[in-house]
């Protein structure tokens, strides 16, 4: 009999839909076990312990809940089980499976994230079909690691790694893998793998990105960490830089960001890595695939002393660097 540690912390898939209005509720987590039940053909092989030390819509996580879940597990000795489920709301699942994957980056089981599109009384959603192949993950045996099952609307169900899975597409509830690249699908029953072991390498400097030189002691998450977006005319001296540790920048979608003062100093990303360096605050670039050649925007800054993240995920380097400068 396979032991499957399942940790609840709200979500859609542990919500109702009451008169218009979604929200969390008690009774709908422990819903899904029952709906486990009457839909797996061999549930009597399975022994589930629940925990649920969060009950929150995902969109009202802070980096707190992060700790409060990670030492739930850990005070429930993960060895005793053959695999854990963390269920969790969509619009902050790649933040949360960024953080769990680089916490118990070392750990020797398998950790499914499992959320759900929809509520799951609607026969629309997808919850049910996520937490059963989890489930299925665990008792083959299939990988150790995090990870998280997701079957987009009309597609094959997809396992991402919990490293490199994004945000969903605007205006959709659709969930990919960095670059488009998962690291299994399920269908028919069965596992194939795609990209092999871990897909995409990521490169940069070993301090940030190789875990096996950083191990975080403590389950503690900066919170002087600024993420900037960067769009048309973003003023980058409404910034207020007191008390940061450091900050990440994002880039559009070739590894660029605005270095040009044509249209003023306050716009160009240059002039800010300038005040930032007299502060001595870190600057950190991603996302950017890491090619032969690059754009003339991402060398000048570069040069101007940002530090690019190659290869790398917005929500993995933004949590990353969370973790690194909390446990300093």
């Amino acid at each position: 009999m396979k032991q499957i540690l399942v940790v609840f912390t709200g979500g859609t898939i542990g919500s109702t839909a009451t008169d218009g209005t979604i929200n969390t509720a008690s009774s709908a987590s422990f819903k899904l076990l029952q709906l486990f039940q009457q839909q797996y053909h061999d549930y009597s092989c399975i022994h589930f312990e629940p925990l649920q030390p969060i009950q929150i819509l995902s969109e009202n996580l802070a980096p707190a809940a992060w700790t409060v879940i990670i030492e739930a597990i850990e005070s429930a000795d993960p060895s005793r089980y053959d695999g854990i489920i963390v269920t969790h709301g969509t619009d902050t699942l790649a933040y949360t499976a960024a953080a769990l994957s680089y916490y118990f980056h070392a750990l020797a089981l398998p950790m499914l994230l499992v959320s759900s599109d929809y509520p799951l009384e609607n026969p629309n959603g997808n919850g049910l079909a996520n937490f059963i192949c989890a489930v299925e993950f665990i008792r083959r045996e299939i990988a150790h690691g995090v990870f998280v099952p997701y079957r987009n609307a009309g597609q094959i169900m997809q396992i991402h790694e919990g490293i490199r899975l994004t945000c969903s597409l605007q205006l959709t509830g659709d969930f990919y893998s960095i670059q488009n690249k998962s690291f299994m699908q399920f269908d028919g029953g069965q596992f194939t793998l795609l990209n092999g072991a871990y897909g995409l390498p990521v490169t940069g400097t070993d301090f940030f990105i190789d875990s096996n030189n950083f191990i975080p002691s403590k389950p503690q998450f900066s919170s002087r960490i600024l993420m900037i977006k960067p769009y048309p005319g973003l003023d980058y001296s409404h910034f207020n830089l007191d008390g940061l540790d450091a900050i990440l920048h994002d880039l559009y979608h070739s590894g660029t960001a605005c270095a040009t003062e044509q249209w003023g100093k306050r716009h160009s990303l240059v002039e800010f890595l300038k005040r930032c360096k007299q502060q001595h605050i870190p600057v950190y670039l991603a996302p950017a695939i890491k090619t032969k050649n690059a754009y003339q925007t991402t060398h000048e800054l570069l040069v101007h002393g940002a530090t690019m993240l190659w290869n790398m995920s917005i929500e993995a380097a933004y949590v990353k660097l969370m973790l690194i400068y909390g446990n300093q």
